[in-house]
Parts: C-alpha cells; sequence; structure tokens
C-alpha cells in the first residue's frame, strides 16, 4: 500500500519543485510567479524502498467568498483529509509568515501527521529561519533545499517511520487485495485519454462529471487550469488515465512565459495521448484555433473524438451545420471523425462519448492479417493501376503490409515507386478505411523501393 503523501504549504515556497524532485521527473510546473498551482495533482513516487503516492496541493490564500482562492483550498482542504501523512513547507529563506501559522493551526486540527521542511536551505544563511519554526508547534524542522535535493536522506527516515505505521495498517487489505487480482488485471493497460480545447469550453468540468467527482477547479473565469492533471479511472471494465489540459489560445495571443508553459504542458499531455476528445463550445464549434488542434492531434498519430459540449443550451440546427459543414471543407485528413454532442454540466450523452472513445481506441489498435489486405490491394490495382512515373514507365506496386498500429501504418513495396502521385495514395488511403472500418483515425502509407533480387548474381 502506498503511502500518501500531501506536500502542503502557501504560495512559492517549492511545493511543485519538492513534487517534481520526489516524482523524479518535470511534472508540475514550476514558475516564480506566486500561485502557479491551482489543482491538485497526485503521482506516484519511489523513495529508496519507500512506494509513495505525493500530492500536489496550491498555496493557502484565505477567503470567505465563493471565488477561485476558495475553489483552490477546498481541494488542497481535500488534499490533507485523503493523506497518510502531510509535508508542511515553508520558506526558510523569508521566514515565517502569518499564512504559515495560520496553515499550521490547520493542519494541527486535521490530526493528520506533519513533517516539517524548512526549505530553500542552501546555507547557513537560513539558520534563524529554522529555529524561529519551532513556535509552530509542529516537531523539529527538517533543512531542506527541493531544489537541490539537500535533506532527502533526514526526509527518507522520517517517512519511514510512517510508511511502518501504514503498512501495518493495511496489511490485511494488501492481502486481499492480491488474492483478488487476476492475470487479466496485469496485461491491461489504461487507455491514455486526454481532454483538450479552447479555455472555457468546458473540459474541467467535463472530466469531473466523468469521474463523478469535483476532482478539478472549474469556475466561470477563463483559464482556470494551468496544468496538464492526470486521473486514474475505470469505465466499464476500461482502465483509463483521464488527463485534464489547460485551455489553448492562438500562439499569437500568447506572451505570458506562465501561459507559455501551460500550453506546452497541454501540448505534451495531447502527444502523448493515445486518444484526444476535442471539447468544443456549441455556441462556436470548430473555430479556427479548434482546427488548428484537430489538425495537430492528427499530425501526431492519435485518435480523436469531437466532444461538442452546452448542447443543453444550444442552437441545435445551427450548431450541426456549422459543425458538418467544417469537417466536410477543413478537416479533410481523416474522414469519419467521431463526433458527440454532449452537456458536461448536466451529464448527459457521456455513456455515449465513451463508447466512441472505446470504439476509435480499438480502431487505432487495429491489425488486418496479411493475407486479406494483400487480396484487397490487389483488387484497388486492379480497378485503377497506378499512373506512369517520372521515367514515363507505369510504377509496379507489389505488395502491401502493415508495419505497426496505433496508428495503422503500412508499406507499399515497390521497384519503381518514384513520382507516385498523392492522390492514387489518397485512393488508397479512403479505400483502406471503407474496408477494413478504419474510418475516423490517421493512417500511415509509405511507399519503399524493393531490391533487385538479381543483384547479388551479377559477377
Amino acid at each position: 500500500m502506498a503511502l500518501k503523501v500531501a506536500i502542503i504549504g502557501r504560495p512559492n515556497v517549492g511545493k511543485s519543485t519538492l513534487f517534481n524532485r520526489l516524482v523524479g521527473r518535470k511534472v508540475a510546473i514550476v514558475h516564480d510567479q506566486p500561485g502557479v498551482t491551482r489543482d491538485r495533482r497526485e503521482a506516484s513516487a519511489k523513495l529508496r524502498d519507500l512506494t509513495l503516492t505525493i500530492v500536489d496541493t496550491a498555496g493557502y490564500e484565505y477567503s470567505t467568498e465563493d471565488n477561485l482562492e476558495k475553489r483552490m483550498w477546498e481541494q488542497t482542504k481535500r488534499a490533507i483529509d485523503e493523506s497518510d501523512v502531510t509535508l508542511f513547507l515553508f520558506d526558510a529563506r523569508a521566514g515565517l509568515q502569518p499564512y504559515d501559522e495560520h496553515f499550521a493551526d490547520i493542519l494541527r486540527q486535521s490530526g493528520k501527521p506533519v513533517i516539517l521542511l524548512a526549505n530553500k536551505c542552501e546555507s547557513k544563511t537560513q539558520e534563524d529561519g529554522i529555529y524561529e519554526a519551532y513556535k509552530l508547534g509542529l516537531g523539529q524542522p527538517i533543512p531542506f533545499s527541493a531544489e537541490h535535493g539537500l535533506g532527502i536522506n533526514e526526509l527518507y527516515d522520517a517517512l519511514k517511520e510512517f510508511d511502518k505505521k501504514n503498512a501495518s495498517e493495511h496489511s490485511e487489505t494488501d492481502e486481499e487485495e492480491q488474492n483478488s487480482a487476476t492475470d487479466d488485471d496485469e496485461g491491461n493497460r489504461p487507455i491514455q485519454l486526454a481532454i483538450v480545447g479552447r479555455p472555457n469550453v468546458g473540459k474541467s468540468t467535463l472530466v469531473n462529471a466523468l469521474l463523478k467527482d469535483e476532482r478539478m477547479l472549474t469556475g466561470p473565469e477563463a483559464g482556470v487550469t494551468r496544468d496538464a492533471i492526470t486521473s486514474e479511472w475505470s469505465w466499464e471494465g476500461h482502465k483509463i488515465n483521464l488527463v485534464d489540459t489547460a485551455g489553448l489560445r492562438k500562439r499569437a495571443r500568447i506572451s505570458d512565459s506562465l501561459e507559455k508553459m501551460s500550453a506546452a504542458s497541454t501540448k505534451h499531455a495531447a502527444f502523448m495521448a493515445q486518444v484526444v476528445v476535442l471539447v468544443l463550445d456549441a455556441d462556436a464549434v470548430l473555430e479556427k484555433q479548434d482546427l488548428t488542434i484537430a489538425r495537430q492531434v492528427i499530425d501526431e498519430g492519435r485518435a480523436l473524438v469531437i466532444a461538442v459540449n452546452k448542447w443543453d443550451i444550444a442552437n441545435r440546427k445551427e450548431a450541426l451545420e456549422q459543425l458538418n459543414y467544417k469537417l466536410e471543407t477543413s478537416l479533410t485528413q481523416v474522414e469519419g471523425v467521431p463526433t458527440v454532442t454532449i452537456s458536461a454540466l448536466k451529464r448527459e450523452n457521456l455513456d455515449k462519448l465513451m463508447r466512441a472513445v472505446i470504439k476509435v481506441y480499438n480502431r487505432w489498435c487495429s491489425r488486418i492479417p496479411t493475407a486479406p489486405l494483400n487480396q484487397w490491394f490487389a483488387d484497388m490495382i486492379d480497378n485503377y493501376p497506378p499512373p506512369l512515373g517520372k521515367n514515363k514507365r507505369r510504377i509496379k506496386l507489389r505488395y502491401i503490409t502493415q508495419a505497426k498500429t496505433r496508428p495503422p501504418s503500412f508499406y507499399i513495396f515497390s521497384s519503381n515507386p518514384e513520382g507516385l502521385p498523392e492522390s492514387y495514395l489518397r485512393y488508397l488511403t479512403n479505400s483502406l478505411r471503407e474496408n477494413f472500418d478504419l474510418r475516423g483515425i490517421p493512417l500511415r502509407i509509405t511507399v519503399r523501393k524493393t531490391g533487385n533480387p538479381y543483384a547479388d548474381k551479377k559477377n
């Protein structure tokens, strides 16, 4: 059983830097601007022999109004409640601040074990800040530097004590889980599913609706989500890593360095996903930025599903006409991209959306047997032979083979492939989609030159 560790502290004390340090890679966005982290983010980590689940949280900013700061605090409070132990960071350079003391009171009231980390202790000049922390009443502070990895050994020793208690408490549960595990579970790798789109189209609301949990921060403010946040989920027996992302605006409108980092995080999540759900606003379907995102997803070889959100308040006839027109005229690279109308807020048509996701994922993983593939290939050539090549000789296409899946990729072998026009490859691609049920996914067809079988016999 992994020890669940929540990283807590006021803004800009180094929580995300510590999160990245423990996880072992740069997962969370780190920036000098305070308050970068808004959603709580979880990731698995190993610290020597310790198996951990690390939770990054937003910095505490007190607010009694129903605003973004209050919703951020509710997410942080939930992280504390669900944790086995909390790492409370304070900035030893700046010394204790009023928010540090207020946070310490909240942690004491929670009853959760606390490890106190005096961060940014790269030199002895921070000793006064370390000693000052004793008045928080949270035990002895550990001098630490998340940026440089100083104090990791001491942190390991402190976590090890809590891990022993955690292991004894959960030993019976772990044994039951191991006994109930099957071989099928071992081979059932999760589907990587990313939710992308322009700001304020309802991506986080959709993620919460699918999870049936207020997991992501939502609100009327545009651009609430800044980081790509992954949630483990299961739908009808399918394991899924569901990734919420920051909204993507036109590149020309992005000038802030933090927004550039958010955009980079979103694109990385989309390009590493297997299926991407592009969320559209029903009142503005497939605008220029939407088309740019869709083309990039297809060019990267990802499977794409379009979700038209806010359908409950849309002008449906006009939206459908606009969507169909844009698909036919502006997204011709992939024919048959599945589109589903939904209302994330009212949780309408979400099962229909997920059925489309699973169907397009299975197509994306398709492998066609060699015999029917080459029979189809021979029929296509008989029906419409290749044109003449650059040297005025007819191009001879000998056979086809599927090189890989995800997306389906094919090699056509020819002794004279030079000059085969793109129009002929489109003819083959469209027929391949139609005959083998590969609509709505990117396909790759490459023509390769076959060797001369008599080359080695020449004197």
